[in-house]
C-alpha cells in the first residue's frame, strides 16, 4: 500500500524536529522549557500542515521549508537559556536564513512554486524573526521585539480591519527588508559588534520595516477611501495589484 506523499509529509517533519530537539539536548543541552517550546512548535507546526496542505504534496521547495522550520524550532528551544548557547543559536539562524534564500529559487526552477507554499515559507520567516527578536530583546530591550512582532500586529489590524487583509502590490523591497531583519537580528544575537552599533543597526532595521508595512497600509487605504488618492501619486501610488508571485493579477467580472 501507497501512503500519500502528504500525509507522510508532516509526520517526517515532526520527527526531524524531535531528532534535531535530541541532537541539541545531546550536545548544548536543552533545558525542560526549551524542549517544551520546541516540541509544542514541532506539533502544532505538523498539525496546520496537515490541515493547510490537506491532499495536496508537499514540493520539493516545501519540503526545504520543513526542514528550514525545524532549524527554527531548534532557534526557539536554545534560546529560552540564558545566554543559552549563543553560537550554535547563531550558526542554526544563519542557516536557516540560507535556505531560505534556496527554497524560492528551487521552487521556480522545478514550477512548484504555490500560493500556500508562499504562505508557509513566509510564516517559517516570520517566526524566526519573532525569536531572534525577542532573544535580542531581553538584552538590548523590549522595543527590538516590534521587529519580530510586526507581522502579527498586522494580522490582528487586518483581522479588526478588514480592508487590510486586501490584495497589495508585488515589491521586491519587501523581500529585501525581510532579509536585512534576519540578517540584524542575528549579527546582534553573536556579541560581536559594539553596543552602539548593534541599536543603530536594529533601528535602522525597525525603521525599514515599519516603512514596509506602511507602504502597504497606505496602498489599501486609499482602495478603502478613494478620497485619500487626492493627496496625490507619491502619498497613493496606483500601482497594479500583483499576486503572490509577482504576476499581474487578473480580476474578471462574472
Amino acid at each position: 500500500m501507497i501512503v500519500p506523499m502528504m500525509r507522510t509529509g508532516p509526520v517526517t517533519g515532526l520527527a526531524v524536529h524531535v531528532g534535531l530537539l535530541g541532537g541539541l539536548s545531546a550536545t548544548v543541552g536543552l533545558t525542560v522549557l526549551g524542549w517544551a517550546l520546541g516540541g509544542s512548535y514541532a506539533v502544532a507546526l505538523a498539525g496546520l500542515l496537515t490541515w493547510g496542505f490537506g491532499s495536496a504534496s508537499l514540493g520539493p521547495a516545501d519540503r526545504i521549508t520543513l526542514a528550514r522550520s525545524a532549524l527554527v524550532g531548534g532557534v526557539l528551544a536554545m534560546s529560552v537559556a540564558v545566554p543559552g548557547p549563543v553560537w550554535v543559536i547563531v550558526w542554526t539562524a544563519t542557516l536557516a536564513l540560507i535556505l531560505d534564500a534556496i527554497d524560492g529559487w528551487v521552487a521556480r526552477r522545478t514550477g512548484t512554486d504555490s500560493p500556500l507554499g508562499a504562505r508557509f515559507d513566509m510564516e517559517v520567516d516570520a517566526f524566526l524573526l519573532l525569536v531572534l527578536a525577542v532573544y535580542v530583546g531581553r538584552s538590548v530591550g523590549g522595543w527590538v521585539m516590534l521587529i519580530g512582532l510586526m507581522r502579527y500586529l498586522y494580522a490582528v489590524a487586518g483581522w479588526l480591519l478588514p480592508w487590510l487583509g486586501g490584495s497589495v502590490p508585488y515589491r521586491y523591497w519587501r523581500k529585501v527588508v525581510a532579509a536585512v531583519q534576519g540578517i540584524v537580528l542575528v549579527c546582534a544575537v553573536s556579541g560581536l559588534f559594539p553596543r552602539w552599533l548593534v541599536l543603530t543597526a536594529l533601528g535602522l532595521s525597525l525603521a525599514l520595516l515599519l516603512e514596509s508595512f506602511g507602504r502597504d497600509v497606505v496602498w489599501l487605504a486609499a482602495r478603502r477611501f478613494p478620497a485619500l488618492s487626492r493627496l496625490g501619486p507619491l502619498a497613493f501610488p496606483a500601482e497594479p495589484a500583483r499576486a503572490w508571485d509577482g504576476r499581474p493579477l487578473v480580476r474578471t467580472s462574472t
